[in-house]
C-alpha cells in the first residue's frame, strides 16, 4: 500500500504486466524474424567477402605498385631508390623499335598457335564425343600433354628441332628436304614454339568443348536428323552454336596465354638467346622482353611499363570482343 501510494504520488503508472509482456514478446519476435531473414540472405556474402578483399587485395596491389613503378628510373638492386620520370619510360618503349618487334612476335606466334589449336580441340572432342570403347582412356591421355611442365616439353621440343641431330630434319630429309636451322630462322622458330604450345593445350581446350556438348540436348541432334541433316550439317548447325559460349571462353584463354607467352621461347633459346628472343630477337615475346629489361638489364622501371602495355593490351582484346559480340546480337 505504501509502495502504490507513492508512486502515484510521484506520478508514476502501475506497469501493466500482460500488456507490456506481450509487446516485449511480439517485439521480440519482429526483431528475431528480422534478424533471421538478415543472417540467411546475408550469409553467401558473408562467406564470400573475404574472398573478394583477399581478390582484391592480391590483385589491385601488385597493379598499383607496378604502375607507380613504371613511372620512375629502378634498378633491380636498389628497389627502395626511385628516381621520378612520369612518362618517359612509356615513351621510350612507344620508341623502341624491340617493343614493337615483341608485340608482332607475340601476335604471330599467338595466331600460329591458338588457330591450330583450338580446331585440333573441336575436332578431337567430336571424336571422343561419339560412343567407342576405350573413350574414357582416350579423354584421360589427351590430358597427358597439360599435365607435363612447360620446361619438360619445351626441352623434349628443343631436341626434336634440333639442326643437325633433330628427328624433324630427319623426317625431312627422308622426303627429300634439306634441313632446317629452325632457331635461327624466324618463322620456323616461331612454328616450332607454337607446336609446343599447340601440344601442351589441345588436350585440355578438347575436353572443354566435349564436357559442353554433353550437355546439349539429344533431341536437337534428332530433330535435325529427321530433317535428313547430314554429320557435318549436325556439327556445323546443331553443336558449334551449341557450344559458342564455351569457344569464346578458349579463346580468351588462349589470348591471354599467348600474351604471356615465356617459358617456351625462354627454353628453346638454350641458352642467352632464349632471353633475346634468338641473335636477332626474331622470336622475343613480351614476357621475354619484360624479363630482359628487368633481370638482365636491371631496368625495374621500363620492365613495369612493358607488364603494362601486356596488361593494356589485354584490355583492348576484350574491349574488341565485347563490341564484336554487341554487333552480333544487334544484327541477329
Amino acid at each position: 500500500m505504501a509502495t502504490s501510494t507513492t508512486n502515484a504520488l510521484a506520478g508514476e503508472e502501475r506497469p501493466r504486466p500482460s500488456s507490456k509482456s506481450g509487446g516485449d514478446g511480439t517485439g521480440r519476435g519482429r526483431r528475431g524474424a528480422l534478424l533471421h531473414r538478415l543472417d540467411v540472405k546475408g550469409a553467401p556474402y558473408a562467406f564470400v567477402a573475404p574472398f573478394f578483399v583477399v581478390f582484391a587485395a592480391f590483385s589491385f596491389y601488385p597493379l598499383i605498385y607496378t604502375s607507380w613503378i613504371s613511372l620512375h628510373r629502378v634498378e633491380l638492386a636498389t628497389l627502395n631508390s626511385m628516381e621520378w620520370l612520369a612518362f618517359d619510360n612509356y615513351i621510350n618503349l612507344w620508341n623502341d623499335s624491340r617493343f614493337w618487334n615483341a608485340l608482332q612476335n607475340t601476335i604471330t606466334i599467338g595466331v600460329i598457335s591458338t588457330v591450330p589449336q583450338l580446331l585440333m580441340a573441336l575436332g578431337l572432342a567430336h571424336l571422343l564425343n561419339y560412343k567407342m570403347r576405350g573413350s574414357l582412356f582416350f579423354r584421360v591421355a589427351s590430358l597427358v600433354p597439360y599435365a607435363t611442365s612447360v620446361g619438360a616439353a619445351a626441352l623434349v621440343f628443343t631436341m626434336l628441332f634440333e639442326r643437325d641431330f633433330g628427328m624433324i630434319n630427319w623426317g625431312l630429309g627422308l622426303v627429300g628436304l634439306d634441313p632446317l636451322d629452325w632457331e635461327a630462322d624466324k618463322w620456323p622458330a616461331q612454328a616450332a614454339i607454337s607446336s609446343i604450345v599447340i601440344w601442351r593445350w589441345t588436350g585440355y581446350n578438347a575436353l572443354l568443348y566435349l564436357a559442353a556438348m554433353q550437355a546439349i540436348p539429344a533431341e536437337r541432334y534428332e530433330a535435325a536428323s529427321l530433317d535428313g541433316a547430314s554429320r557435318w550439317k549436325q556439327f556445323t548447325h546443331v553443336t558449334v552454336p551449341g557450344i559458342r559460349s564455351t569457344i569464346v571462353f578458349t579463346i580468351v584463354l588462349s589470348t591471354i596465354g599467348a600474351t604471356q607467352l615465356f617459358g617456351e621461347p625462354l627454353i628453346f633459346g638454350q641458352g642467352p638467346n632464349g632471353v633475346t628472343g634468338g641473335a636477332d630477337n626474331q622470336y622475343q615475346t613480351l614476357g621475354l622482353l619484360l624479363y630482359e629489361e628487368g633481370w638482365k638489364n636491371y631496368q625495374m622501371g621500363r620492365a613495369a611499363s612493358v607488364a603494362w602495355a601486356m596488361f593494356l593490351l589485354l584490355v583492348l582484346v576484350f574491349v574488341v570482343q565485347r563490341l564484336i559480340a554487341r554487333l552480333r546480337s544487334r544484327t541477329s
